[in-house]
C-alpha cells in the first residue's frame, strides 16, 4: 500500500551517499531500499522511493538475538515481489541505536529506535524533578551514539523555571536543555530548528507530554493525546507503538510509548559522559583503584566534603554503576564467571574473620 509520504523525496527519511553505497550489493539483486517506520506484530509499515508498503518481517526476524530484530528506524533491504508479498530481506548496518534491557529474567537488550542523531529527552515540568531517572536516561542516550537532548515540557504550568534548568544543566553536562511549552508554543521553534533535518526519537515517561509535543513539531493533530490521571499525576499510554514521523522542517522524529522502567544496557561509557565530572575527579586519586570510600587521599571525597559535589550525584553514580555491572555479569559469561569467583573469595575471607572474633571456637568443637 503507499499514502502521503509517496510526495515526499527519500532523502527527507535520512537517505544519503553512504547508505547508497551500503546498498549497492542489494540493488543487484533487484531489491529496494527503504526505512521502516512502523513495527506491529511481525509486520512493518517500510518507506520506499516510492511509497510506503507493509512488509513481512520474518526473514530478518528469525535470529534468537533479540537485538537484531527489525525495529523503528533501520534501514532495510526490501523485496517487494516476494511470493506471500513484500518482505524485508536485510537490515542495514545500524550506525546508532537507542538499546535498554528489558523486564524479563534472560536480560536481553532491547532496540528502541536505530539510526538516531538525536535522543531527546522529555521531562514534564508538572510534576517533581527526577534527577536520577534523568541521568539513567542521559546514560543511554550517550551509550547510544546518539547526540543526548533534555527538553523540559510543560513550563507554561510552573511560573519560574529558572532553578528548574539548572538543576537539570547540572545533571546534563555537555548537553543542550530546553524549556518548552507545547501549548504556549515556548521553545518550539528553537526545538524544530536544532532537529531539523536529522533523526531525532522522543523518549519519557507516561505524561511527559511525548505526544502533545509530537503535534507541535508536526504542526498537526497526528499523535493522540490523553490528560494525565487525577488521581497520581501519572499518564496514560496515548502512544502505543513506535512511529517514524517527517517534520515539515526536514528529517525524521520516531515517537515512542511511554517508558516504565529504563534499564541499563551495557551503558559503561554513557555513565562515564553523564558523571564526567566524578571521573575527572578519579584522575587525581591517590589510587588508581579507588573505590571513592574511604580511601586516603581521595578527590572525590575531597570534593564531597567541600562541597563541590553534591551527595545525592555520588549516590546516584554509585547506584547505576552497580546496576550496570550486574547486567553486565548477566550477560557475559567471562565476566559472571569473575564476579563468582570474587563474591566466593569474599565469603571465605568473611568465614575466617567471623571464627576468628569466636577464638576458632568451631574449630576445636570438630575435633571433639
Amino acid at each position: 500500500m503507499t499514502n502521503g509520504s509517496a510526495s515526499l523525496p527519500f532523502t527527507s527519511y535520512g537517505w544519503d551517499s553512504i547508505l547508497d553505497t551500503e546498498f549497492t550489493p542489494y540493488a543487484a539483486q533487484g531489491l529496494l531500499p527503504g526505512r521502516i517506520v512502523r513495527v506491529d506484530r511481525g509486520l512493518c509499515d517500510v518507506v520506499t522511493p516510492g511509497g510506503t508498503l507493509r512488509a513481512d518481517t520474518t526473514f530478518v526476524n528469525s535470529s534468537s538475538d533479540p537485538m537484531k530484530l527489525a525495529c523503528t528506524g533501520d534501514w532495510v533491504a526490501l523485496d517487494p515481489d516476494a511470493p506471500t508479498g513484500p518482505a524485508v530481506r536485510a537490515l542495514l548496518p545500524r550506525r546508532t541505536a537507542f538499546v535498554r534491557s528489558t523486564s524479563s529474567s534472560r536480560s536481553e537488550g532491547q532496540v528502541l529506535a536505530a539510526n538516531i542523531d538525536y535522543a531527546v529527552i522529555a521531562v514534564s515540568l508538572a510534576a517533581e524533578l527526577d534527577l536520577g531517572r534523568l541521568e539513567r536516561f542521559l546514560s543511554l542516550a550517550w551509550e547510544s551514539g546518539a547526540q543526548p537532548l533534555v527538553v523540559l515540557t510543560k513550563a507554561d504550568l510552573v511560573a519560574d523555571t529558572t532553578h528548574l534548568l539548572a538543576d537539570a544543566e547540572g545533571t546534563a553536562p555537555g548537553v543542550q536543555v530546553l524549556v518548552v511549552s507545547a501549548a504556549t508554543g515556548e521553545g518550539i521553534d528553537v526545538l524544530s530548528a536544532v532537529l531539523a533535518g536529522s533523526t531525532s526519537v522522543l523518549l519519557g515517561q507516561s505524561g511527559a507530554g511525548k505526544s502533545t509535543l509530537t503535534n507541535a513539531l508536526l504542526g498537526q493533530e497526528i499523535q493522540e493525546v490523553q490528560a494525565i490521571r487525577d488521581a497520581d499525576g501519572k499518564g496514560r499510554h496515548t502512544t502505543t507503538t513506535r512511529d517514524l514521523l517527517p517534520l515539515p522542517t526536514g528529517g525524521v522524529l520516531i515517537d515512542t510509548p511511554g517508558l516504565r522502567g529504563v534499564g541499563l544496557w551495557d551503558a559503561e561509557s554513557g555513565l562515564s559522559q553523564v558523571f564526567s565530572e566524578i571521573e575527572a575527579l578519579s584522575a587525581d586519586c591517590r589510587f588508581h583503584d579507588c573505590s571513592h570510600v574511604a580511601e586516603p587521599g581521595c578527590a572525590v571525597l575531597a570534593a564531597l566534603e567541600d562541597g563541590s559535589l553534591p551527595h545525592r550525584r555520588l549516590e546516584s553514580y554509585r547506584k547505576l554503576l552497580r546496576e550496570n555491572a550486574w547486567i553486565a555479569s548477566r550477560t557475559d559469561q567471562r565476566l559472571r564467571a569473575e564476579m563468582r569467583r570474587d563474591w566466593k573469595m569474599k565469603s571465605a575471607a568473611g568465614r575466617m574473620m567471623y571464627e576468628a572474633k569466636r577464638g576458632g571456637g568451631g574449630g576445636h568443637r570438630r575435633q571433639a
